[in-house]
Formats: C-alpha cells, sequence, structure tokens
C-alpha cells in the first residue's frame, strides 16, 4: 500500500511538473509564434484568398471571381512565356552556381597563401547590395559600356547586349552566377569540413586518384550539401527581382520578365491584384515544391 501511494504521488509531480514545461514552453513560443502568424502565415492565407477575387486591396472593392483569375493564367500566352522565362532562369542559374563554387572549394580547402584573401573576395559580390551591382552592370553592358569597348579592342563588332532578346536573358544569368558563388562557396567549404579524413586515407590506399576521390569521396559526403545549396539557390533564381527591375524592365519584347517582376507589373502597374495574386500563389508553389524536396532529401541521407 505504501508502495503505491508513493508512486501516485511521484507521478502526480511528475505531471505537475510536465504541465509547469508545456505551460513555460507555450509561454516562450508565444512571441515567435505571434510574429509567425502576423507577418507570414496571415500573408499567405490572404493572398490565397485574393487570388479567387478582383478588385483592390478594400474589402468594399473585391469581388469573388472563383477560378476566373487561374484560367486567366492558363490561357494567357504572356503569364506562359514569364514562366517558360523563370524556368530557363532557374536552371541556367542554378548549375553554374553549385559547379563553380564546388570546384572553388575543393581548391581553396587546401593551405596556401592566398587562401583566405580568395575566399573573401570571391564572398564579397554575395553580401553586395544587388541593386547597385545591377547598375554597374547596366554600365558595363550598354552598346558603348566597357564589355563592348574590351571586344572592340579584340576585333569584335558591338552587341546590343541589353536590346537584343539573345542576349539579355545571359546577362542577368550571369549576375546571378556571380552574386551566389560566395554564399555557394561558404556552405561547400563547411560541408567539406565534415567529411572524414579516413575516407580519403581508405581511397588513397586502394589506389584512388584525385579525381576518383572526388567522385566517390567528396561528392557522396556533400550530398546533403549540394542538396540544401540547390534549394536555397533556385530559391534565390525564383525569387529575382532587383536585377529585372533595374537592367532590363523585363525587356526587350518580355524575354527578361520573371515570375516575381511579372506579379508586381500585374499588382502595382496593372492594379489587377486579383490576377497577381493567382500567379504569386503559382511562384509559392514552386518554392513549396522545392522545400518539401528538400526536406525529403535530408531525410534519405
Amino acid at each position: 500500500m505504501t508502495s503505491d501511494l508513493r508512486e501516485q504521488k511521484t507521478d502526480s509531480v511528475l505531471s505537475r511538473t510536465l504541465d509547469n514545461e508545456t505551460i513555460a514552453a507555450w509561454i516562450f513560443l508565444s512571441p515567435a509564434l505571434i510574429l509567425l502568424g502576423v507577418f507570414v502565415l496571415f500573408p499567405i492565407a490572404y493572398l490565397g484568398y485574393l487570388s479567387f477575387t478582383t478588385g483592390s486591396f478594400t474589402r468594399a472593392g473585391v469581388h469573388w471571381v472563383g477560378l476566373r483569375n487561374y484560367w486567366r493564367l492558363l490561357v494567357n500566352p504572356d503569364f506562359w512565356q514569364v514562366l517558360g522565362n523563370t524556368a530557363y532562369f532557374t536552371i541556367a542559374t542554378v548549375i553554374p552556381s553549385l559547379v563553380i563554387p564546388l570546384g572553388l572549394a575543393v581548391l581553396l580547402d587546401r593551405s596556401f597563401a592566398l587562401r583566405g584573401f580568395l575566399r573573401a573576395a570571391y564572398f564579397i559580390p554575395s553580401i553586395t547590395s544587388l541593386v547597385a551591382v545591377g547598375l554597374g552592370w547596366r554600365w558595363l553592358f550598354q552598346t558603348d559600356g566597357v564589355v563592348n569597348d574590351w571586344l572592340g579592342a579584340i576585333g569584335i563588332a558591338p552587341i546590343a547586349w541589353l536590346q537584343d532578346p539573345t542576349w539579355a536573358m545571359p546577362v542577368l544569368i550571369l549576375l546571378s552566377v556571380w552574386k551566389q558563388i560566395g554564399f555557394n562557396l561558404v556552405v561547400f567549404l563547411a560541408g567539406l569540413q565534415t567529411i572524414p579524413m579516413s575516407r580519403y586515407e581508405a581511397a588513397e590506399l586502394d589506389g584512388a586518384g584525385a579525381w576518383q576521390k572526388f567522385r566517390y569521396v567528396t561528392v557522396p559526403g556533400l550530398r546533403p550539401t549540394l542538396v540544401f545549396a540547390a534549394v536555397t539557390t533556385a530559391i534565390f533564381t525564383l525569387r529575382s527581382f532587383e536585377q529585372v527591375y533595374v537592367i532590363t524592365g523585363g525587356g526587350p519584347f518580355n524575354s527578361t520578365n520573371l515570375l516575381v517582376y511579372y506579379v508586381y507589373e500585374q499588382a502595382f502597374a496593372q492594379f489587377d491584384f486579383g490576377y497577381a495574386a493567382a500567379a504569386a500563389t503559382v511562384l509559392l508553389a514552386a518554392t513549396l515544391i522545392l522545400v518539401y524536396w528538400q526536406l525529403r532529401s535530408s531525410e534519405e541521407s
């Protein structure tokens, strides 16, 4: 009987302790949860609601139209062109933004005199203002800009970089890759530190060369890091706005118009908020798919 009473008392104390800890946890989490709800969850929910309406932001000017805005997206050739531009821009930016910093990380992981300086030099573009960089980029690639001066020095005729649909998008891609290399370089350098040296030593004992060690030790060891870098770079490119706004304005002939800039144009130039919200919902869905893929890949790793 005495032991049963002691167990009951112990269970009661543990229950009260857990209840107190739970209450304390909710108290400490409440500021973050409130901010999350106000600045993330509510805007997402309102965006979804707005995509089924037409009119202004004021409640009196909003009219429910159901799926009409999404149907307009489906039948609008401009939207499909923008979607194609965004897909091309994303793929063409993500691949070199992974390959180049991965190679640089392998080289800069070794010990040599200028390693610290080179690491800092490659990282600086990732912390510079994209608007300021975009203005400089536009100056470089003007028809009478520095790049054409360099080409003229070797006998190549000037190219209308920003007025030609063939060349305008590659200019934006080049800027985005240059901007992203530094961040991914730091990510890959951190990932390389997690690979045990014993794996490289075992590979050397098996007679593996530099390429074999990179292919069979470095790349598999960096798999979670590669997934993270790929997803963050893809999200960075999907939300690209500043470089389009500053350099090309979506032109020429809509060839550099990306999804975020398209949403901006429809909302704040055409004042078609419901249609813009539907396009933004498509962008949100693409971003959530990327995040879900990263989480699944991390679990499998």
